[in-house]
This record gives C-alpha cells, structure tokens and sequence, in this order.
C-alpha cells in the first residue's frame, strides 16, 4: 500500500508539473522572460533611475593655482592656489532624494504597464489560437462529414440511385469546406508564429529546443486547448475599485504627482544661498600662508519664475492623473457591459444547441430519403454557422474579460 500511495503521488506530481509547463499562463511567463521589447524597456528604465540620481550629486570640486612674478625683479614670485567645494543648501538636498523616490517608483510603474500591455498581448493572441484550435475542431468534422456524402452520393450517382445536381452540390459544399479548413490551418500557423515573434523565437515548449531552426509548435503542445474559467463578477462596484487601485498606470500618474509636489519644495528651497568651501594656500609673504575659503551665491536671478512652473506642472501632472483614472473606470465597465452582453448570448445559443436536433440524425434523416438535399444543407449551414457563432462569441468573452483583469497578469 505504501508503494503505492507512494507512486501514486508521483504520477500526480508529474502530470501536474506537466500542466504548469503548459496552457496560457506558462506561456506569458516564458513570453516575459524571453520577450526583447521587455529587456529592452528594462535596461531604459534602469538608466532613466540612475539619471535621476546623478541629478542630485555635488558640482565638481574646482583646483586653481595662480603664478605671479615682479616686473622690476622677475626673482621675486609669488604662488596661490585654491581648492573648493560649491554646493547647494543642505535641506534642498534631502528634498530632491525623497523626489527621485518618488520618480523611482513612477519609472517601476510604467515598467509594469508595459509588462502588462505585452502580457495582454500575448494572451490575446493565445486565445485566439483556442479560437482557431476549436474553430479547426469544428472544419474537420464538417470536413469529414462532406468527405463521406460526397463518397456515397458518387456511387449512388454510378448506380442511378442520385442525380447529378445532387453529387454537384454535395461536391461544392465539400470544396468550400476544404478550402475553409486550409484557410483556418494557415490563421491558426500564423497565430502560434506571432506568438513565437513575442518569445523572441524561443521555443515555447520547455524542454523542446529547436532542431534545425524555429518550428511552430501545435495548440495541443502547448496546451492552447480549452479556455480558461472566468466568470461574470457578481459586484462589479468593489472589482472595478480593486481593479483601478491595482492599475499600474495610475500608480505611475500617483507617484508623479507626489514627485511634482516635491519638486515645488525643491524650488522654493531654490532661493535658499548656495555655499562654497575650500582651502587656500598663499605664498606671497615668503612663507606659506594657509586658509579656508567660505563663498555664498545668492539666487536673485537663477531662480525666478521656477516656483510658477513647477506650480504649473503639477497642476498638469493632477489633471492628466484624473482623467486617466476616468477614463480607466470608463472602459472597465464597457468592457464589463460587452462581457455582460457576449455572456447572455452564449448561454443562448447552448441552450439552443441542446433542444436542437442532432447532426448525426440530419445525415440519417438524408440518407433514409426523409429529407431532401436542399434541406439538409439549410439545416446544415445553420447550425455550423451558429456554432461558429458561438465561437466568436466565446472568443470575443474571453477577450474582455482578459483586458478587464489585465492588472493581474
């Protein structure tokens, strides 16, 4: 029993790391890593953080050596130099590093919403591909449905059993969906390849390096199957609230208005003198003479008006912070509204599909001679319509409920 339970377990374990190796969440984990956009952002937003603190260094020290010498008695020289250090008021200082913080975390947040714009994306373009997988699911049977009365109605054509409008139109109806199939065949390629374009043309399979350059996997390998479970959030008031405050786009529009309010402080403080110091080495006496040197600059003139423009942008920085965050709240509850709507519509067409009668019984129907060609496909065409339909509009539900619930990828 012990082995067992033992082995058990590890089948379990295997067919569970197997699952996290693929389907939509393994593939924007890998996407994430690989993607070049990604690094790229990266290593912008690591430099705009490092010019942030440069700006906040001291000025560069200054060295200064002065050589005189005697007109009448060109023996007679005397020598200076002059070591300093300028720099601004203490406090401003202090201000300007809580203000880069600030900055830091605005730079982190627009990483973040880049992140997420390239996570949507790509699961965007994975649920197109279950779409697409579904979709071809549906062609092939359709396919192999039209192989097999086309099969039948030529032998019934050689034995005088069907005419030849029949067997035309069975031929017809099997070349359009051929040529469907291949059409959806090719979409469905060109799906996974883009996907593949935003891995950065990493493999997509862990453990499955290309062998002789890239090769597109199928949805089946990648676990591109079935669409995840999302239902219809019953409060949507507390989810949209939740959702706006985890919003990195208004985190990065927060911290820049706290970083705007500091940025006023930092030039008020601009009127504060700035201070020099140094030392100072003279010569003229015939012994050295040593010093400190003490300096103020007084900003009567450098910092007038900067306290109106900083004022000004962050009145700016406040308005743009409001409207996005209407403009987000906005979008979640249209994009909630279309969920909404797109769910009601395919709760309708199953049910439809469940009081309908059967594919299977419309082909014995045809076959038994209870039914004519031309109502069989009427019925036909209906009903793969409608589920092509339904298709779309799981697609299309899976779609916004993904840009509503972009904040959690």
């Amino acid at each position: 029993m012990k082995q067992l339970f033992i082995f058990t377990a590890t089948i379990l374990a295997c067919m569970g790391m197997r699952a996290q190796e693929t389907g939509i969440d393994s593939v924007l984990r890998q996407i994430e890593a690989n993607n070049k956009e990604l690094q790229a952002n990266a290593q912008l937003i690591s430099s705009q953080k490092l010019k942030s603190r440069t700006e906040n260094n001291l000025p560069d020290p200054t060295l200064s050596y002065a050589h005189l010498w005697d007109s009448k008695n060109s023996g007679k020289t005397v020598g200076e130099m002059v070591v300093s250090q300028s720099f601004d008021f203490p406090t401003l200082y202090i201000t300007r590093g809580k203000m880069n913080r600030l900055k830091t975390g605005a730079l982190d947040a627009q990483a973040a919403t880049m992140r997420q714009q390239i996570l949507l994306q790509a699961k965007e373009v994975c649920l197109d591909i279950i779409m697409l997988q579904h979709q071809q699911e549906l062609l092939d049977a359709r396919l192999k449905n039209a192989e097999e009365l086309a099969a039948m109605y030529a032998k019934r054509l050689a034995t005088g059993d069907a005419n030849a409008l029949e067997t035309n139109k069975i031929n017809l109806e099997l070349l359009n969906v051929r040529t469907e199939s291949r059409m959806n065949s090719t979409a469905l390629n060109n799906k996974i390849k883009e996907l593949l374009v935003l891995n950065s043309n990493q493999p997509l399979t862990p453990g499955r390096p290309f062998p002789d350059g890239p090769t597109v996997p199928t949805a089946k390998a990648l676990g591109l199957t079935d669409y995840p479970l999302v239902p219809l959030p019953t409060d949507f008031h507390r989810v949209c609230s939740e959702l706006l405050a985890a919003d990195p786009s208004l985190q990065s529009f927060d911290s820049e208005s706290a970083a705007a309010r500091k940025f006023i402080s930092a030039s008020k403080q601009g009127w504060l003198p700035k201070l020099e110091l140094g030392y100072r080495r003279n010569t003229e006496s015939g012994h050295p003479l040593n010093g400190v040197v003490v300096g103020f600059s007084f900003p009567l003139f450098s910092n007038k008006g900067k306290v109106k423009i900083a004022k000004a942008q962050a009145m700016n920085i406040d308005f743009q912070k409001d409207n996005a965050r209407v403009k987000a709240s906005s979008e979640l509850w249209q994009l909630y509204e279309e969920a909404r709507n797109l769910d009601a519509s395919m709760q309708e067409y199953k049910r439809t599909f469940q009081e309908q009668q059967d594919l299977t019984l419309l082909k014995q129907a045809l076959v038994g001679g209870q039914i004519s060609m031309i109502e069989y496909f009427v019925e036909v065409s209906v009903v793969y319509q409608s589920k092509t339909n339904l298709l779309q509009l799981e697609n299309q539900y899976q779609k916004a409920m993904a840009r509503i619930y972009k904040n959690e990828l």
